[in-house]
């Protein structure tokens, strides 16, 4: 996503499934859209994880303005316990609520 002015933005993010049983972390610069293909490949082929495993909801996120950032956090995040992911998603959003619906208007469009 482009912020005003034409700044790049990007996107590390943790989805989880309805059961909250698993975790996915990714980095995207359109977080959106990301959304939209994770959902649309657990209702349709299943071809990557988050399609396998229906982790399609957002619960947490971070913004970066460099992408080599973003991409260095995703890394770190990933190399965690599941404890520590779920103190920081907790940190962030306590109720571990879904974003999906409310993302469109809490993050600037696409452009």
């Amino acid at each position: 996503m482009k912020l005003a002015g034409g700044i790049q933005t990007f996107y590390v993010y943790i989805t989880t499934n309805k059961t909250k049983s698993v975790l996915y972390i990714g980095v995207t610069n359109n977080l959106n859209r990301r959304l939209l293909e994770h959902e649309q490949d657990a209702k349709t082929t299943k071809k990557h994880f988050t399609g396998k495993y229906n982790a399609y909801y957002l619960v947490y996120w971070e913004q970066f303005r460099y992408i080599n950032r973003a991409i260095y956090r995703e890394k770190v995040l990933k190399g965690w316990s599941r404890k520590n992911k779920e103190t920081l998603i907790a940190a962030f959003n306590p109720e571990w609520k879904f974003f999906n619906d409310e993302i469109q208007e809490i993050l600037p469009s696409s452009g």
